[in-house]
C-alpha cells in the first residue's frame, strides 16, 4: 500500500457570491473544521489558503480571491444568539500580499448577500420565511458581529411550483459597477454610530488636519473625520491635487501618490485615535479608510458611461486596502450618507450644502444613491440610519479544498 507523500485536502462546504460590487466566500460555521469554528490562528491560516494568501505576485492564483480587495473577502455566517436577529455575521477582509486578515470592520457591499445566503443555509426561520410569500419581501435582521451593530436586508423572494419560498436573485436593478442587472435588495443599518461615542471623534465637523511630512504641497489641509459604518477621513480633491474624477488608472499605477495616501491615511488614524502611532496602520489595512470629495462634474466612469454633472450631488473617490476602489466600498457608502447629511461636513459642503436627507454620488463606475438621518443627542452627533440599495447572487455553491496541513 502506498502511503501519502504529503498531506491530502480536505473539502469544506462553502458558498461564493457576488454582494454589491464585491465578491467573497461564504460559510456556515457548523461546516467549518472544528478547530476553525474560534478565533485564532487555525481559522486565519484556513480562510488565508482558501483565498489564496498570501500571494508574493499579487493574483491569488491558487485560492478564490482575485487579487483585487474587492474579492479578497470571507464571511462565517451562524444562527444570531441576539434578541430579535435572524442570523450572525462575521466579516474578514484577506491581505492579498500578507499573511493577515483584518476583522476589525464589516463589509457593505458582502451585506447585501448575508441575508439571502442565510435563507438559502436555514439559518433563517422556515416559518418566517414562508410568512414572507404574501409581501414577497423577507426582513432579515443581522448581527453585523465585527461591529456589534444591526443591519435589517430586506430580501426579494417567491414561491416556487412546489410552495416552497425561494430567494429572487435575478431581476433589472442595475449597480454601477457591476455588469448585469439582478434583483433589488435595500440594506438599513441602523444605528450605525455607538451611542456612547460621537460620530465625529474630534468632537469637529471640520478640522485643521496636519499633513506635515506626507508628500503634499502644504502642511495642513481641511478635514472631516467619521465614525459612520466605517472610521473615514474625507478631505478635499484639490487640497491633494486631484480632481475628484479619478479612475483606478489614474491612481492604482502610480507608487509616489500611493505612497503620499498611506502616510495621510497612517496620520489621521492617530487623529482618529485609532492608532497610538502611526506605524500600527501597518497592521490594520481595513481602518480607516481614506477618500476626497468635489462638488458635482460630468466625466466618464470605467466603463465609458458618461455621469453628468446634473445627474449627481458631488463626487467621491475612496481608497480600499492601499488601492483606489473601483466603485465605492458599501461601509464608505454609509459614512458618506451621514456625513452628507449633516450640516457643515466637507461632504455636505460638497454636495451643495443644507438639509439633506439623500445625496447621489459619482464614483469610478457611475453613482449611487444614499439616504441618511443625523441627529445631536446630548450633544453629540449620531446616525439614526442609513440605507441603500446593492443586489447579490450565488455564482457557485459547493466544495472548496484546502491542504489538511494548511491550518
Amino acid at each position: 500500500m502506498t502511503e501519502p507523500k504529503f498531506s491530502p485536502q480536505i473539502a469544506v462546504r462553502a458558498t461564493y457570491m457576488r454582494g454589491g460590487t464585491s465578491k467573497g466566500t461564504f460559510f456556515k460555521l457548523s461546516d467549518l473544521p472544528k478547530r476553525c469554528q474560534g478565533p485564532g490562528q487555525a481559522r486565519d491560516n484556513f480562510l488565508l489558503r482558501v483565498i489564496g494568501s498570501p500571494d508574493p505576485y499579487g493574483k491569488q492564483i491558487d485560492g478564490l480571491g482575485n487579487g483585487s480587495s474587492s474579492t479578497s473577502k470571507t464571511v462565517i455566517l451562524s444562527k444570531a444568539k441576539q434578541e430579535d436577529h435572524d442570523v450572525n455575521y462575521l466579516f474578514g477582509q484577506v491581505n492579498i500580499a500578507r499573511p493577515m486578515i483584518d476583522w476589525a470592520g464589516n463589509c457593505g457591499n458582502l451585506t447585501a448577500a448575508v441575508g439571502a445566503c442565510a435563507i438559502n443555509m436555514g439559518l433563517v426561520d422556515a416559518s418566517k420565511v414562508a410568512d414572507s410569500a404574501n409581501s414577497g419581501i423577507c426582513e432579515v435582521r443581522i448581527w453585523q458581529e465585527n461591529i456589534s451593530k444591526t443591519i435589517i436586508a430586506h430580501v426579494p423572494v417567491y414561491q416556487d411550483d412546489n410552495g416552497k419560498v425561494q430567494v429572487q436573485e435575478t431581476g433589472d436593478f442595475e449597480l454601477d459597477g457591476v455588469t448585469f442587472p439582478a434583483a433589488e435588495v435595500k440594506i438599513e443599518f441602523i444605528d450605525p454610530v455607538d451611542s456612547s461615542s460621537d460620530m465625529f471623534p474630534t468632537n469637529n465637523l471640520v478640522d485643521d488636519f496636519d499633513v506635515s511630512g506626507c508628500g503634499l504641497d502644504k502642511d495642513s489641509v481641511k478635514a472631516t473625520f467619521i465614525s459612520a459604518g466605517i472610521p473615514t477621513i474625507f478631505m478635499k480633491s484639490d487640497d491633494l491635487g486631484f480632481t475628484g474624477t479619478e479612475l483606478q488608472g489614474d491612481i492604482n499605477s502610480d507608487s509616489e501618490i500611493l505612497t503620499k495616501l498611506e502616510k495621510i491615511r497612517a496620520r489621521g488614524g492617530v487623529a482618529m485615535g485609532l492608532f497610538k502611532d502611526e506605524s500600527e496602520a501597518q497592521s490594520s489595512q481595513h481602518i480607516p479608510k481614506i477618500a476626497w470629495v468635489a462638488p458635482a462634474q460630468s466625466y466618464t466612469a470605467s466603463s465609458g458611461k458618461e455621469v453628468n454633472s446634473s445627474d449627481i450631488d458631488l463626487v467621491v473617490r475612496a481608497m480600499s486596502m492601499g488601492q483606489l476602489h473601483h466603485a465605492m466600498m458599501g461601509t464608505a457608502a454609509v459614512a458618506i450618507a451621514a456625513a452628507a447629511t449633516t450640516q457643515g461636513t466637507l461632504v455636505n459642503e460638497a454636495a451643495g450644502g443644507g438639509e439633506l436627507s439623500e445625496v447621489r454620488f459619482g464614483h469610478p463606475s457611475g453613482t449611487l444613491l444614499v439616504g441618511g438621518a443625523t441627529e445631536q443627542v446630548d450633544g453629540r452627533w449620531q446616525a439614526k440610519k442609513v440605507s441603500m440599495s446593492r443586489s447579490a447572487r450565488r455564482i457557485m455553491v459547493g466544495e472548496v479544498f484546502v491542504p489538511a496541513d494548511a491550518f
